[in-house]
């Protein structure tokens, strides 16, 4: 080809004529790669739920046999240090007041202190002999039910965005949380109740607040229901001076008017979606008070979870932790569980940037009895058979004090989650942060990983379940993230 063959495409004419070519080419291969049509394609075709606009919460199978029907998430807002619970690092103590190698002189809030070994002593616990310290004492004493991930890694320091990136795939708002991308998927196994509920600290809501619980881009049906023991969702009772025979003639005309309506605009999803949720309104006014009658369990019991307790925060705690079993009990299929609330110089959560001892010491005594309580209760009454139990906090700590000697300093390149219950191996550790409790070190994963696990146990295929926004095909995931294999059973 001559010269003038190679340079005739550079005019402005042919320019202009190649680029909208390309810009069709593009756009068709997206819609052909969105409808499948590639001969070739490999790409994991998404899996739609298929839902009905009249019942949205109904139950829906999974993309295959799951291990888990439910799932609870224990959420520690704040960071808890993994240094002072669940990851046992012997040099440590070896280097207890040393200056850090090869640590920056500054790091999220500030400049660096020396290096500290855990505030609590570490002990075996368990057949499995699991070092686990006496900050936790009654949670380690089920170490040989746990999965503890050592080397999970995340991507913000600042906990907002970490809270985010947790629970729902992304550092931005906007996005659905875990438990909406699993209710849109599987519904609920009761149809009285939401199938999703959010139960916030006593101390008041997560720093990313209903982030944590939103559905985002997916039909709001599916957003958590945040309420709590203590603070039981609003209006559900008949207003004062309306009998009950007046009450039911109101719900029986609203139920001929929607049904008129409906007649008059077949295919309105959107209004059948808002008529199915006034309905799960109107059946949870008989289905929550007795859910919520938590002081009807029995005296042991309430002493067990710490509901009877001179401490009213964990009183309080202990009362959710009741709530939750009873609404995993009644078929919730999502229930997450809040211990602390947002930044606040470590006064309402785990944020201990100073004074990490008394700090610390506080939230614990809150979290530990009854958590533990729950957990055993759940066991006793083979509810984890088939409940997935999630513990997890945004990130970790750093093993070297910050500036003040008192406090630890986020650490987002190693921290532990553990998981037990229906589909996990128990008594295994996977991965494993370096000799510093530092950074993880081997067999990283991501949060990406983590919750492509919990899905997988749920049945569900974290790169499948997607939904079509803004021109993209969105999941929990991303598109990143690989199934913990090492945990399954």
């Amino acid at each position: 080809m001559n010269c003038t063959d190679h340079t005739k495409h550079l005019d402005r004419r042919s320019f202009l004529s190649n680029i909208a070519t390309s810009a069709g080419g593009i756009a068709l291969a997206q819609l052909l790669a969105r409808e499948g049509l590639f001969a070739a394609d490999e790409k994991p075709q998404p899996i739609r739920p298929n839902i009905d606009p009249g019942r949205p919460f109904g139950a829906r199978k999974p993309h295959f046999p799951a291990k888990a029907e439910q799932v609870l998430i224990i959420f520690c807002a704040g960071a808890v240090s993994h240094l002072d619970t669940w990851d046992y690092k012997p040099e440590l103590y070896k280097h207890h007041g040393k200056v850090p190698p090869n640590a920056p002189k500054v790091t999220f809030q500030g400049p660096i202190g020396n290096l500290a070994k855990p505030f609590w002593d570490f002990k075996p616990r368990g057949q499995s002999g699991k070092m686990i310290s006496d900050l936790v004492p009654h949670l380690a004493e089920l170490a040989d039910d746990m999965c503890f991930i050592h080397s999970l890694t995340a991507k913000n320091s600042a906990h907002t965005q970490a809270e985010n990136l947790l629970s729902t795939g992304f550092t931005f708002e906007g996005y659905p949380s875990l438990g909406a991308w699993t209710t849109y998927a599987l519904g609920t196994l009761n149809e009285n109740l939401p199938s999703f509920v959010a139960i916030a600290d006593p101390r008041g809501r997560p720093q990313a607040g209903p982030n944590n619980w939103g559905s985002g881009f997916l039909p709001a049906a599916f957003q958590g229901t945040a309420f709590s023991a203590d603070e039981p969702p609003q209006n559900l009772k008949t207003a004062m001076g309306v009998k009950e025979s007046a009450n039911k003639a109101t719900v029986d005309l609203l139920a001929k008017l929607n049904g008129e309506h409906l007649e008059k605009h077949p295919g309105n999803t959107d209004l059948t979606a808002r008529i199915s949720s006034y309905e799960l309104a109107g059946r949870m006014q008989s289905s929550i008070p007795g859910l919520m009658d938590i002081a009807g369990e029995n005296v042991k019991t309430l002493e067990a979870y710490g509901a009877t307790s001179s401490n009213v925060i964990k009183a309080e705690y202990a009362r959710n932790c009741l709530l939750a079993r009873r609404l995993l009990e009644q078929g919730v299929r999502v229930v997450q569980l809040f211990n602390g609330a947002y930044a606040s110089g470590g006064k309402l959560n785990w944020d201990s940037h100073a004074e990490i001892v008394s700090s610390h010491g506080a939230h614990a005594e809150i979290l530990d009895q009854p958590t533990a309580a729950l957990l055993r209760d759940l066991k006793q009454r083979g509810q984890l058979d088939k409940t997935l139990v999630v513990w997890c906090t945004e990130f970790g700590r750093m093993p070297f004090m910050q500036a003040n000697g008192t406090g630890r300093d986020h650490n987002i390149e190693g921290f532990t989650c553990w998981m037990m219950g229906a589909g996990v191996k128990p008594g295994i550790s996977i991965g494993s942060t370096d000799e510093l409790g530092w950074k993880a070190a081997e067999d990283v994963k991501t949060l990406y990983d983590f919750n492509a696990t919990i899905l997988h146990l749920l049945g569900l295929n974290h790169e499948r379940l997607t939904h079509y926004f803004n021109g993209t095909e969105r999941r929990l995931t991303d598109v990143h993230g690989h199934v913990i294999k090492d945990i399954l059973a």
